[in-house]
């Protein structure tokens, strides 16, 4: 599969198909001395060529070596000017970058980066490139020639120019597109998984379409008679190595910080699910080194930043893959490639190589299902899926991926904004206090509340876990007028005003801290705040379950300011209620004798 599809995805990057054979080879030699991970294929990725190929667009200038289309040219281009760079040149500067890029990362080990993606912002955002890279295929499926697009709204205005351009519809090679799509669908769909059940070894769909539509065209002269393009001239043996255009690198930077993050999230996932199967660790740090090391070397051979692939990861593992000497003898083969059977390849239709991706892409637009799911399991996972999906496919790679990580920030501070928060009572003749609106058995203990508060006090949340807190537990009561609540019976919008007769029903309010992950300084004078208040209209305040790093920094607080937190700090929410009764009877037991 890497023969077909590194050919394929190498057109992605707008970059001849010979440069897909390379990145199977040189990179991948590197990561086997330093990933952790035997089981994922490394080389090219749909998602990451199509995103260098944008970067290619922008700063390539070679008109006749962009245009990949006529890649058999019979004379030399002619020389590029001062400051103009050929694909190849701008891709290996990005896959250089993307390296040092990753190689900083492992300095500073920031191997953890890679959960500021989260599964709906991926799934959206790798479903929404399908679509770009279904876009970029569309003028070889129909075999018409369209003008190179660049900028925002790429997907659109493609499949503008492509609907413009049907009349001048090459009959020939939309034959071809279609007869190898229907073959490799079935393939995937029926044969597969026939064979799948009698032999570990696939069948290899894509080299043999591959294969078969070279001899075709050979036999047939589809270029001469029909006009069908080709892939055209791939030369033979190794690339000489040189040094990428430095200068270029602030150039593409931005570009490639994208690349960096995206490339090495889909690695490191798809690596953590072998893992878990075969239940061993993989070293988040050491696999930004691998691909950094491995990109870096890459560079100097005219590759483009290289990723782990899903479907040839997956097809590797099933057929028994233990170590990395799997990836060894397989760039080994591609070698063969390099060195003798390249030539062969020289009249294949491009129709062939976007069928191949276009019926690879089937497994990233089915992930548009994942919506529904994300949709019932939480509302603000689902919008981050939206956003990301729409504004990635609809106006650009980059700007939908910033775009989902703002979305993905913001249903965190949402989620912040909305803690889970209720008054606990008392599970008869048992020192359990569970939550009073889910459980019946659970009473509240007259004269004491019990708040408990599910999330962190921080400088975002103080105000929130104030109000909320007043209102349990009845310092603030609704004004007369409409009120909405929530599930809980609990009012979530209304007017509120100060109850200066809460001392009259509330003895003590007890804190519940258990699930309080988090809480820092701003927290702590809220913390402050509330018990004054509280201790106003002469109601006690205990703190239950608190934490040690919380308790530390209560320490540290009150050594550094003068306005300090003084609360009575007990390890369960019972002990606080058996403390409350206790000094009770003892207040009552003084009165009654002063009396």
């Amino acid at each position: 599969m890497h023969i077909p599809q590194g050919m394929a995805y190498a057109l992605l990057a707008e970059v001849p198909p010979i440069v897909g054979l390379y990145m199977a080879f040189f990179p991948t030699l590197i990561y086997v001395l330093f990933g952790t991970s035997p089981h994922i294929s490394m080389g090219t990725f749909a998602v990451v060529c199509l995103m260098a190929g944008k970067v290619v667009l922008q700063h390539a200038h070679h008109p006749d070596l962009l245009n990949v289309t006529n890649a058999t040219l019979t004379t030399p281009p002619p020389p590029l000017g001062e400051g103009e760079y050929t694909p190849i040149q701008v891709v290996s500067v990005v896959c250089l970058v993307v390296g040092l890029f990753q190689m900083a990362m492992w300095v500073l080990r920031l191997g953890a980066v890679s959960t500021l993606l989260s599964e709906p912002l991926v799934s959206g955002f790798t479903t929404a490139a399908s679509f770009h890279v279904l876009a970029s295929q569309l003028k070889d499926l129909f075999g018409v020639r369209i003008r190179k697009l660049s900028g925002n709204y790429k997907v659109i205005y493609t499949v503008i120019e492509v609907v413009k351009n049907l009349p001048y519809l090459n009959w020939a090679a939309f034959t071809i597109s279609a007869i190898a799509c229907l073959v490799i669908a079935l393939n995937n769909e029926l044969l597969k998984p026939w064979v799948s059940k009698r032999s570990k070894i696939p069948v290899p769909i894509e080299l043999i379409a591959i294969v078969t539509g070279t001899l075709v065209s050979r036999f047939w002269g589809l270029k001469e008679q029909f006009g069908v393009a080709l892939v055209g001239h791939i030369p033979t043996g190794l690339p000489v190595p040189s040094v990428p255009p430095l200068e270029l690198m602030p150039a593409v930077a931005l570009d490639a910080g994208t690349i960096t993050v995206v490339s090495y999230t889909i690695s490191m996932s798809m690596a953590l699910i072998f893992a878990a199967k075969e239940k061993y660790e993989v070293d988040a740090n050491q696999e930004l080194l691998a691909l950094g090391s491995s990109n870096v070397f890459a560079s100097f051979f005219g590759c483009a930043p290289f990723c782990a692939s899903l479907s040839r990861s997956y097809i590797q593992y099933q057929a028994g893959s233990k170590t990395p000497l799997t990836t060894v003898i397989s760039a080994l083969l591609v070698l063969s490639v390099l060195l003798w059977l390249g030539p062969f390849f020289t009249l294949l239709p491009r129709c062939v190589l976007a069928a191949i991706i276009v019926v690879s892409l089937k497994g990233m637009f089915v992930q548009v299902k994942e919506l529904g799911k994300f949709w019932k399991l939480s509302k603000l996972d689902a919008l981050v899926w939206i956003v990301t999906f729409v504004i990635t496919c609809f106006v650009s790679i980059d700007i939908g991926l910033g775009a989902g990580l703002l979305a993905s920030v913001g249903s965190l501070f949402c989620r912040s904004q909305a803690p889970y928060t209720c008054l606990l009572g008392r599970v008869a003749d048992t020192d359990l206090y569970l939550d009073c609106k889910r459980y019946r058995a659970a009473e509240e203990i007259p004269g004491i509340k019990i708040f408990h508060y599910c999330g962190g006090l921080n400088f975002a949340s103080k105000n929130l876990f104030r109000a909320t807190l007043f209102r349990k537990v009845g310092y603030m009561k609704p004004t007369a007028g409409e009120e909405r609540r929530d599930e809980d019976n609990n009012v979530t919008k209304a007017d509120y005003e100060w109850d200066p007769t809460i001392h009259t029903r509330v003895k003590c309010v007890i804190i519940d801290a258990t699930a309080l992950s988090y809480v820092d300084a701003p927290g702590i004078k809220t913390l402050v705040a509330v018990q004054r208040e509280l201790a106003a209209s002469h109601i006690t305040v205990l703190l239950a379950g608190a934490n040690g790093p919380m308790l530390e920094m209560i320490a540290r607080y009150n050594s550094l300011e003068a306005d300090r937190l003084q609360l009575d700090v007990f390890p369960t929410v019972h002990d606080a209620v058996v403390y409350h009764r206790i000094m009770s009877k003892k207040a009552e037991v003084a009165v009654t004798v002063d009396a």
